[in-house]
């Protein structure tokens, strides 16, 4: 059964642009698209979650999606937004990366069902890599002109630029590729609707004008809009980098802070596009946020519905534990099912000195305060704390005469030290 593709994406608010009878075309048949992915990593992130959605939204409306990887677009670099040309990848790196993100994309897309919209996974390279120069120039080169490639925005910004380096004929004829890989699914595969964001509108489009001009027929065209954020910073980003998919460069407790910390008005925004509720759900969802905002239900509602859609509903679980760890009234006890890596990212830039077992020994209350890892200014700081009892120990309140065992240490090698409620330190004790 054919469902309106388009018209759900447009309630999402994923739609920038859509080429004229798109719509209609797409509720006539079972009808194929795709979108491109850039393989110059081995996980995915969370930039490139839209199309992936678009996607997933386009088989549960009946169709059949293709997921393109770029080997060959991959070893020449897409102008589209950006200032630069990027590191080009040999075969070995790029079939690396493929298999890889064919995995993470498992977890949105069918690609074992058996029947008609299955989703399938291509890569350019596979019908690129033969294709001579002269053969490309002869059979693709000669359709397009450049005036027309030079009317593209993306070729006209970095033309523009005050950069000296300007741009190389290599990213110049990228559009000419991507617009052939457009041409090539369409005959091979009937495939007649390009997705990607906003950015890629004019490398779709030069795909469209190839399957008029080379296959006499017609190609259809949608794009999403690029992701911002409200205050102005770049969505998907953080100090530490990209968000990845892959849980080990980005551990599902941080992917999950990630999503718990947006503002309100941007997780209005996320949890149309970034999960699969339903419009009535998401409308009673966002009222009740509303009504109790300083709960966060609408940020953690999305958290747990992202969480577990990219990991696992453990790996949920045990973010959001992690999450409340620090105000759990069974700290001691929840702290130790911890493992080290969601505990290191807990307590992530907090103050940490590393001692021995032996150190440990004759470690007194002064000393882990201050004498032995300053983290106070002075032992007589250290002691007026501890008289007035503000120190801690895994969240248990001590006095001067605390002496530290081994059933302090958590996971082995952690002590959690507190002054007050805002400071907090770590001391790692090395076996």
């Amino acid at each position: 059964m054919i469902t309106n593709f388009v018209e759900e994406l447009q309630w999402r608010g994923m739609i920038h642009d859509v080429m004229p009878g798109t719509e209609e075309h797409l509720m006539e048949s079972m009808q194929s698209a795709y979108v491109g992915i850039d393989p110059t990593a081995d996980s995915l992130h969370i930039g490139h979650l839209v199309s992936i959605m678009m996607l997933r939204h386009f088989q549960l409306a009946g169709h059949k999606p293709y997921a393109l990887v770029g080997g060959a677009t991959g070893m020449i670099g897409d102008p589209s937004g950006k200032s630069a040309e990027r590191n080009l990848l040999d075969e070995k790196t790029l079939r690396h990366n493929q298999n890889a993100i064919k995995e993470q994309l498992s977890r949105f897309l069918d690609f074992s069902k058996g029947d008609a919209n299955t989703a399938v996974l291509v890569n350019n390279y596979d019908w690129m890599k033969e294709f001579s120069f002269l053969e490309f120039i002869r059979d693709v080169g000669k359709h397009i002109t450049v005036n027309y490639m030079m009317a593209k925005d993306s070729v006209k910004k970095r033309l523009s630029s005050e950069a000296q380096e300007g741009m190389s004929f290599t990213e110049f004829t990228y559009q000419l590729v991507q617009g052939y890989d457009f041409l090539h699914l369409y005959k091979a595969h009937n495939c007649t609707l390009q997705m990607g964001g906003s950015d890629q509108w004019g490398n779709i489009t030069t795909g469209t004008e190839m399957i008029r001009r080379i296959g006499n027929g017609k190609g259809y065209a949608l794009t999403c809009p690029l992701i911002t954020k409200a205050d102005g910073t770049k969505f998907g980003k953080t100090e530490g980098g990209n968000i990845w998919l892959d849980a080990e460069r980005t551990s599902p407790y941080k992917f999950y802070q990630y999503w718990l910390n947006t503002s309100d008005e941007d997780a209005e925004k996320y949890i149309k596009i970034f999960t699969f509720i339903s419009k009535e759900d998401i409308t009673e969802i966002v009222k009740a946020h509303q009504e109790a905002p300083h709960q966060r239900g609408l940020q953690k509602r999305l958290a747990e519905e992202i969480t577990t859609m990219v990991h696992s509903k453990s790996d949920f679980e045990n973010a959001e534990k992690a999450s409340n760890i620090l105000f759990s009234k069974s700290f001691k006890t929840d702290i130790k099912s911890l493992d080290e890596k969601t505990f290191l990212d807990v307590f992530e830039g907090v103050p940490l000195v590393e001692i021995t077992t032996s150190e440990l020994r004759d470690l007194d209350m002064i000393g882990a305060l201050a004498d032995k890892t300053n983290f106070l200014k002075s032992n007589s700081e250290a002691r007026r704390a501890l008289k007035e009892n503000a120190v801690s120990v895994n969240k248990e309140k001590v006095a001067e005469d605390y002496q530290f065992t081994a059933d302090d240490l958590i996971g082995g090698k952690y002590i959690i030290l507190n002054k007050g409620k805002k400071n907090t330190y770590i001391i790692k004790v090395n076996s």
